[in-house]
């Protein structure tokens, strides 16, 4: 007997609307040099993670104003209040500088407005339009603030006693620190906090700066913001001061007073909002600052109650201690990667960029997108050639593998694969020491989201002449639910393009935001772009949806490999957190994409095997 022959399975039809990469001969030479580029970018991520596994530590700084405040409404000495604080976590103190008024609340000076004097003491030549001082404990306080402004002063006898006469109501002026307070903190072994006042009154401004390791300025500008000179001589007399970053609370000035120095980045919450947060809320946003924002001064206030900020700082502490943070006084060190590898690892992005344009249907139109995407770039980061090339790469990168590959669904580990090597790129590039300070962010994050989408959606345009295509897509038919679908499609973009980065411009919901503290205070929470595009990917490589379905799929998944990049142009978050959000993203969509695509083709195979209702035919008779 002979076999029956058997017919062969037949492969799945290509989807006529995505036409053939382009299998350029520098293909091979190209994915080398990225192979070999990659070297060094490894080179500087190990170096990069070892210089952030030992910055570690934190300190737990409380205001001492709030502080004192909260210890004379209950009745207590400050110092003792905060030894209790201590004990649940507390091992910093920041030390506003006096003020006039400070000094008058202290009674170690005695001010009197001039309408006032007048009535006491008639006919002794008081001035009702001014302000007279005087010492209270003997000391030659007032002497040392007459002298320490530029403005004109005079003494006068009045009933006896000498005043100082001052020709405006001299409250609001800072007064220098309070030496014997800030003294007292550090032999008790405090991180002091020093927070200058600015005023263009003082003459020797910082001259009278106490020594201790952290400056934090309370203006919207640092002092001699606008003085160079001046600049030069607090640059001068900071001294081994470091500076605090303070996050979302820019400071003109302050990039130039650290320029090549040191600096440590601190984090608040403004006292408004914090009223507004339970001690659990406010623990979490802590936690998360120090732990993937890289704060090194975390900067609170106590709350109403004493036994709310007990709650806090136990949340604080059991949430540090879980991520291996530790509480003491922080190490301000700047991270220097060699300039070479980083030479070296601009090979990869443009490599990257070229064998794109080679790829695409249209090879001419590729090359032209491509050397506008790189001139785009460099353009932006005012010719830079770090950053901008880390641009180049994180909007090349989640492109690559979908313009090469992406006719079956393994080829999203391909799309994937490629969107990892890129991140190492963009931290190789991208990171250094101001970046990581957050002084220097990276700039077109709204480009690593609509670069790649724009490549992908270019590289679907078939082999003939462009003015055919523009012809027939202006001639296409479009029915009602096609219009539905763009419609969703550019309402979905238009939210995750508006979404991106720490401040985006359309906020999230109270149940979303639920969700967010519950993930971040578990793990490190993947980003939902990843999360739903990593099945659209998927979904789109399988091919099962007909027509434009399959294109729109693709496209939603670039927004999940864009995401990817995305997630390490924050420089200021420690690499090894990034690549655990993104692992973590990548292992829940992929597990959701291989579930979507199961029900997908299970909604298919029903929807045809009961489509009758489309021809208006009667269903077949199934019975045997």
């Amino acid at each position: 007997m002979t076999q029956p022959s058997r017919t062969p399975t037949p492969s799945k039809p290509p989807n006529p609307l995505l036409p053939a990469p382009t299998r350029h001969p520098l293909t091979r030479v190209l994915l080398l040099l990225i192979a070999l580029s990659l070297i060094p970018a490894l080179v500087l991520a190990v170096s990069r993670v070892r210089f952030e596994a030992a910055q570690k530590t934190v300190s737990v700084v409380m205001d001492y104003s709030s502080l004192t405040a909260q210890a004379r409404l209950n009745g207590q000495n400050p110092l003792d209040l905060l030894a209790k604080y201590r004990a649940e976590g507390v091992n910093g103190v920041a030390v506003y500088e006096d003020t006039i008024a400070t000094l008058e609340n202290r009674a170690e000076i005695y001010k009197q407005p001039g309408t006032e004097l007048a009535i006491r003491y008639p006919g002794e030549n008081v001035n009702p339009q001014l302000t007279y001082m005087r010492d209270l404990k003997g000391g030659r306080t007032v002497e040392r603030l007459a002298a320490r402004y530029s403005i004109p002063t005079r003494t006068q006898v009045i009933g006896g006693q000498t005043w100082t006469v001052w020709p405006t109501d001299p409250s609001f002026l800072p007064a220098g620190p309070n030496t014997v307070l800030i003294d007292q903190l550090k032999a008790l072994g405090y991180v002091v906090v020093y927070r200058p006042y600015d005023n263009q009154a003082v003459k020797n401004p910082g001259a009278d700066w106490p020594q201790v390791p952290f400056l934090a300025f309370t203006e919207a500008k640092v002092i001699g913001a606008d003085d160079p000179e001046l600049l030069r001589q607090i640059r001068e007399r900071l001294g081994n001061r470091v500076p605090a970053i303070i996050e979302f609370t820019p400071q003109k000035g302050l990039d130039q007073l650290i320029a090549g120095g040191k600096a440590v980045r601190l984090f608040s919450i403004n006292a408004a909002w914090q009223d507004l947060l339970s001690p659990d809320e406010l623990s979490s946003k802590f936690v998360l600052a120090a732990r993937e924002r890289s704060h090194k001064l975390l900067y609170m206030r106590p709350f109403q109650t004493v036994k709310q900020t007990d709650t806090f700082l136990g949340d604080l502490s059991r949430g540090l201690d879980k991520w291996g943070i530790k509480v003491g006084t922080p190490v301000a060190a700047a991270y220097e990667p060699s300039q070479l590898l980083r030479y070296l690892c601009i090979i990869g992005p443009l490599a990257a960029l070229l064998l794109i344009g080679l790829s695409f249907p249209l090879v001419r139109l590729g090359l032209i997108v491509a050397v506008l995407a790189l001139l785009g770039a460099l353009g932006l980061n005012g010719g830079q050639l770090f950053p901008g090339f880390a641009l180049v790469a994180a909007m090349s990168f989640p492109a690559l593998g979908l313009v090469m590959r992406r006719d079956r669904v393994t080829d999203w580990y391909v799309a994937t694969g490629f969107s990892l090597v890129g991140v190492l790129f963009v931290s190789a590039l991208g990171a250094n020491r101001d970046s990581m300070l957050g002084l220097d962010p990276f700039k077109g994050v709204g480009l690593t989201l609509l670069t790649p989408l724009l490549l992908v959606a270019l590289s679907f345009l078939p082999r003939q002449d462009v003015r055919k295509t523009a012809y027939q897509i202006y001639t296409a038919p479009i029915k009602l639910g096609d219009i539905i679908i763009m419609v969703l499609g550019a309402a979905a973009f238009a939210l995750v393009f508006l979404r991106r980065g720490n401040t985006s411009a359309v906020g999230v919901s109270d149940a979303e935001a639920k969700v967010r503290q519950s993930l971040q205070d578990s793990v490190i929470r993947p980003r939902f772009k990843e999360v739903f595009g990593h099945p659209l990917l998927l979904v789109g490589l399988s091919g099962v949806l007909p027509g434009y379905f399959t294109l729109l799929m693709l496209l939603g998944g670039v927004v999940g490999q864009a995401s990817i990049l995305n997630t390490f142009s924050h420089f200021h978050t420690p690499l090894l957190i990034s690549f655990a959000r993104a692992f973590n993203g990548l292992a829940l969509g992929l597990i959701l994409g291989y579930v979507a695509l199961y029900l997908v083709k299970l909604v298919m195979r029903l929807w045809k095997g009961r489509g009758d209702w489309m021809t208006g035919t009667a269903p077949a008779n199934r019975e045997a």
